[in-house]
């Protein structure tokens, strides 16, 4: 089913970015997708998420609902009709907010699995954590910081921004089919976390990342952003 355009804030929105073998994530994605690399690694990562005042594009904001959502996600690329796309696979969704869990799937795109959170945000320091019903956990510890980590695999906060601001179309499997959306930001600003603490039971699942195939690389932080979602036309496999 095809939503009307979402309309909302972001209110907080952490990217936490690994870097895996593209050998390893190629096997957990469905067709037609294939990792986005970037300098011979496959990117995959968490978005931890904040929505406020989310409603139908055009209704008033107090109609609209609050959430905190994880997302984990793998940068891919795809052929369609002789072009190259980019964006992001979405294996699994979390959230706190129960109507998430009922319409998922059915009017909004992805399975959802109900979460519990605790998000502590005081003086640039955040902390977060969540147990999702299926007991699937993420917790991470970060700061904001002035200055981007260079031992990261991006070295600098433009190209790990450049790399996901391209990543706005989102694909979450739901049955025999993949249902798509794409995130319009009114604009687009990150600014870098130092993380102290990172924790994904699902990047931590040997079965499926065996040992020396995943490494945490990197975080970054965005607030306040208005923006929208749009629904895609869904891919079959």
């Amino acid at each position: 089913m095809k939503i009307p355009a979402i309309h909302g804030i972001i209110e907080r929105r952490i990217l936490v970015n690994y870097i895996a073998e593209p050998s390893v994530v190629q096997k957990i994605l469905p067709k037609p997708f294939k990792p986005k690399l970037f300098k011979g690694k496959a990117i995959v990562g968490i978005c931890l998420i904040r929505l406020k005042n989310i409603k139908p594009k055009g209704l008033h904001d107090f109609i609209g609902v609050n959430s905190e959502n994880g997302a984990h996600r793998i940068a891919v690329e795809w052929e369609e009709n002789g072009k190259m796309n980019e964006g992001v696979f979405i294996p699994r969704r979390d959230t706190n907010l129960k109507f998430n869990t009922i319409v998922g799937g059915r009017i909004f795109p992805g399975k959802h699995y109900l979460a519990k959170f605790n998000v502590i945000e005081q003086n640039n320091n955040y902390h977060l954590d969540f147990k999702s019903s299926d007991n699937t956990t993420v917790e991470i510890d970060a700061e904001l910081s002035e200055n981007f980590d260079e031992i990261s695999i991006f070295k600098t906060i433009d190209n790990v921004s450049n790399f996901f601001e391209k990543g706005s179309i989102g694909y979450s499997p739901n049955g025999k089919k993949i249902d798509g959306l794409k995130l319009e930001t009114y604009e687009w600003k990150v600014k870098p976390l130092t993380v102290s603490n990172v924790k994904s039971s699902f990047f931590e699942d040997k079965s499926i990342f065996p040992d020396g195939s995943i490494r945490f690389d990197n975080a970054i932080l965005m607030e306040n952003i208005e923006h929208e979602w749009k629904s895609l036309k869904t891919i079959k496999h």
